[in-house]
């Protein structure tokens, strides 16, 4: 052999290998590339799939913080309603004071006083309503003042028991039932 086809030999070799390994780098190149493709498709879909999870969660808490708003404001207008005609009854209450009917009413919450305390009942009522409670209670009558709409308030000569009669705890005894007529 001689030292040209030796060179010549070396040199086929060389360009083999290297083609080879330029066709290795070439697979190597195109598996990482194709590697990182599907890594970012994967990491693409996993983040639409955790943002569409995140807006739905987000879309319900909405739409429920929406719904118990929407509830507050219903129960708000509701109870708002209520008072005004609580409200309402009471002042129709004050107006009844004025009538003729007021002193039939006076004359059987005294008659329920007397029937639950005896004779000795103190009775007293609004200024307002002094000369006819003391017309009726007679000597039971207290003259004090009491900051009432009307009725009147009974309390045990020991003054340990008490009925209340006014309007105003009548009303706020009943509320209840007040509300659930007006609702």
């Amino acid at each position: 052999m001689s030292l040209d086809s030796l060179i010549e030999e070396i040199q086929r070799r060389s360009r083999t290998e290297l083609a080879e390994l330029l066709a290795q780098s070439a697979r190597e190149e195109s598996r990482i590339a194709r590697e990182r493709d599907e890594r970012i498709a994967s990491i693409r879909s996993e983040q639409e799939r955790e943002t569409q999870v995140e807006v739905a969660r987000e879309r319900a808490q909405r739409l429920a913080a929406a719904k118990l708003s929407a509830r507050k404001k219903v129960y708000e207008a509701r109870e708002r309603r209520l008072r005004d005609s609580i409200g309402a009854a009471s002042e129709l209450l004050k107006e009844f004071t004025e009538s003729d009917e007021y002193g039939a009413v006076l004359r059987r919450m005294v008659a329920r006083a007397v029937e639950a305390f005896g004779r000795s009942a103190r009775i007293s009522g609004r200024a307002e309503d002094g000369p006819q409670l003391g017309k009726l209670a007679g000597k039971s009558f207290d003259p004090t003042p009491r900051a009432i709409s009307g009725g009147i308030v009974a309390e045990t000569a020991d003054g340990k028991r008490r009925l209340n009669l006014s309007f105003d705890e009548l009303l706020r005894l009943r509320e209840n039932r007040v509300r659930e007529i007006l609702a």
